[in-house]
């Protein structure tokens, strides 16, 4: 996985304990994939460089990996607010861990999936799901810059 990671959410990198991680396993009663686990403690907050992903025959981009942290101030782009607003009308087993520029989530789904494998999937403003990629590490690796 070739990304660069920039600031997003802060003016630079903001790391967090890796517990967060392991309390957003817990809350949820989950198991994350390890590549999350190891990313999203010290790249939370921030968006990747390529960071255009595919959906079906179009594109989207994903803005930043929300933060694990609720910081009052960056409420806005914590997890638990994007799950809290979404968790009434999406299917049971679908938690947010990114968004795109037009306030979309991009999700795990652990619909039918092994422990710790979770699909990503979107869901947008009109709280359609859409799958995204079979694993964490494949939309990561499926990320681009934009196409012509």
């Amino acid at each position: 996985m070739n990304i660069r990671w920039e600031p997003y959410v802060w003016k630079e990198a903001h790391p967090v304990e890796p517990v967060l991680a392991e309390k957003l396993e817990a809350v949820w009663g989950i198991q994350l994939p390890e590549e999350y686990k190891q990313l999203a403690p010290l790249h939370h907050g921030m968006s990747p460089i390529p960071n255009v992903f595919d959906i079906g025959e179009s594109d989207n981009a994903f803005t930043c990996l929300l933060t694990l942290d609720s910081e009052e101030s960056k409420a806005g782009y914590a997890i638990s607010t994007m799950y809290s607003l979404i968790k009434a009308h999406v299917p049971t087993g679908i938690f947010p861990f990114g968004m795109t520029p037009g306030g979309e989530s991009i999700c795990f789904d652990y619909r039918d999936a092994p422990p710790g494998q979770p699909r990503i999937v979107l869901v947008t403003i009109a709280l359609e799901v859409y799958s995204i990629a079979n694993s964490f590490r494949e939309f990561l690796e499926g990320l681009h810059e934009l196409r012509d």
